[in-house]
């Protein structure tokens, strides 16, 4: 591949990185909706005019139909008001004839209306099909838009969660909660200290009166010491 060549596809695949970038899909998927329906709106109004063309030929040729049955009852009648004698076989037949005639031509028109109604009910179940069709992808792509605004707000979100929790330093958090942590240790041994120093230490007075009476004795009651002398346990003065 030519040097040419190879900068050609990476200004292509940077331009589409670019266009990838810019284009949304939430709002690329509402505008496709959109023209959906805007289809799918042509299709029916489509539909709704074929439909009715076909209905009118279709109502056209029941009329020729009768028309052509009524005039071949006419010429019937004709035949017979000969053989009454009401009207002359010239004339009879001649007219009967008309009559034939125009019942060969409603015949021929009715024909061709039937086949004209056939056509176009062929081309209005076509587009029926054509509107079930756009109607089910509108359906399709509407519940599609849903779920996407659904993800695209959970990956917003969690992008922004993600993106709070990459600034953290955890290796600099736990430092600093060890550090804390040390810090309240040391504050609550020097307590603990300060509490038992505060507990055992005497004033200078207390010293010296617990100095004085260390040395005496208590006093002894009289009654003690007679009883003493009187059991022999007095030492002899």
């Amino acid at each position: 591949m030519s040097i040419f060549k190879r900068l050609f596809k990476v200004g292509q695949s940077e331009a589409h990185a670019i266009v990838d970038k810019l284009e949304d899909p939430i709002r690329m998927t509402e505008q496709g909706i959109r023209d959906l329906k805007k289809d799918l709106q042509l299709a029916m109004t489509s539909l709704a005019e074929v439909k009715g063309i076909a209905i009118r030929t279709r109502r056209d040729a029941e009329n020729k139909k009768k028309l052509a049955a009524d005039y071949e009852r006419k010429a019937m009648m004709l035949l017979q008001k000969m053989q009454t004698g009401e009207l002359s076989p010239a004339d009879s037949e001649r007219l009967a004839t008309e009559a034939l005639n125009q019942k060969e031509l409603c015949s021929q028109e009715a024909l061709h209306f039937s086949q004209e109604a056939e056509r176009h009910e062929a081309m209005s179940n076509q587009l029926q099909a054509n509107v079930t069709k756009i109607k089910s992808s509108v359906s399709k792509y509407e519940n599609e838009l849903t779920t996407l605004r659904a993800r695209a707000t959970t990956a917003t979100a969690t992008k922004k969660i993600n993106k709070q929790l990459s600034k953290i330093d955890s290796s600099g958090t736990i430092a600093m909660l060890e550090k804390m942590k040390a810090k309240v240790e040391e504050d609550e041994s020097l307590a603990q200290a300060y509490g038992e120093i505060a507990y055992t230490e005497k004033s200078v007075d207390e010293e010296i009166n617990a100095a004085l009476v260390k040395g005496s004795s208590p006093p002894v009651s009289q009654s003690l010491l007679e009883l003493k002398k009187k059991m022999g346990l007095l030492p002899m003065s």
